[in-house]
């Protein structure tokens, strides 16, 4: 790419309250000391964000998704599958896909990053026709989500937490129909997620194998089980121990359809913290379909914490 770099930074000015722009303002100054050109863009939803960052891209612009997961999912797969180049600014309550690629937060080492590291392909998901990134999941997770995002009175964690917890008061075990390469599997249980990155849902490592390199997605189905063990199983989800679990199925493939196998019931479905629609949803990983401006992650070695 050509030195130095012009940046387009598309601002999510609901993500965290004021911190995306507080975030931003520090590094656009040091990517602006070093001679880089630094275009600011507040976006007016998703759909703005989405034709912003393919205007920016198509003008050989450096493409910088600054909010949470929302923003950089959005903004990431609207580049997908084309030769732009994306970076990420951190700036949201959960940052998943950028703890997965081990974006540093700090002001100085992110303009490093941004200023002088080389593109990196990784991995995209085509949930229903929509790029996304992180990973597409229907379950209990959805409605918690789902719950969040209608509350009124609370936000970030404290809306999913009591979001998660009407979600389980009123949850019954769903009957899935899940078909992993062709193969189908009926099972029954709280959730099914297909992990692009390994992180979901505010820094729970839901699918601690995964890599956002390897043409794959974790498919992580979590089984019927007592309340008691399920609330087990999601504070194993903040290391990943919850995998070694006999009610925790864990499989690979290229392409995954979730199904409900129980006539008249609807589930929603979450993509990078949004909720595009029910059930069914087909997610099909897009191989190196992103040009990400993130460390080189070592061959074998999961994300590590922020």
């Amino acid at each position: 790419m050509p030195f130095p770099r012009t940046f387009t930074a598309l601002v999510n000015p609901s993500a965290g309250g004021s911190a995306a722009a507080a975030r931003l303002v520090p590094l656009a100054r040091l990517l602006r000391d070093a001679g880089a050109e630094v275009v600011v863009e507040y976006t007016r939803g998703l759909e703005h964000a989405t034709a912003l960052a393919r205007g920016a891209a198509g003008a050989g612009h450096v493409v910088l998704g600054v909010g949470g997961d929302g923003m950089v999912g959005c903004v990431g797969g609207a580049l997908a599958g084309t030769d732009a180049v994306f970076g990420i600014v951190p700036a949201g309550r959960g940052n998943d896909f950028a703890r997965q690629l081990r974006v540093p937060s700090g002001p100085a080492e992110l303009a490093a990053l941004l200023l002088e590291g080389e593109p990196r392909p990784v991995d995209a998901i085509e949930a229903n026709g929509t790029p996304v990134l992180g990973s597409v999941y229907a379950g209990v997770d959805a409605v918690a989500n789902d719950n969040a995002n209608r509350s009124r009175l609370l936000r970030g964690r404290a809306s999913y937490y009591v979001g998660a917890l009407r979600a389980m008061v009123t949850w019954r075990p769903a009957a899935y129909r899940i078909t992993v390469d062709g193969e189908v599997l009926e099972r029954r249980g709280y959730t099914v997620v297909a992990a692009n990155s390994g992180y979901y849902g505010f820094d729970r490592r839901i699918a601690p194998g995964a890599r956002v390199d390897d043409g794959l997605l974790d498919v992580v189905v979590i089984g019927d089980a007592p309340r008691p063990l399920f609330f087990a199983v999601m504070r194993e989800l903040s290391d990943g121990s919850h995998v070694r679990r006999p009610q925790v199925e864990v499989v690979r493939g290229r392409e995954v359809r979730i199904e409900l196998a129980e006539p008249g019931r609807t589930l929603p479905y979450g993509a990078d913290g949004e909720l595009p629609g029910t059930l069914p949803v087909t997610a099909r990983v897009m191989p190196g379909a992103l040009r990400v401006l993130a460390p080189a992650e070592p061959p074998g070695e999961p994300a590590a914490d922020l």
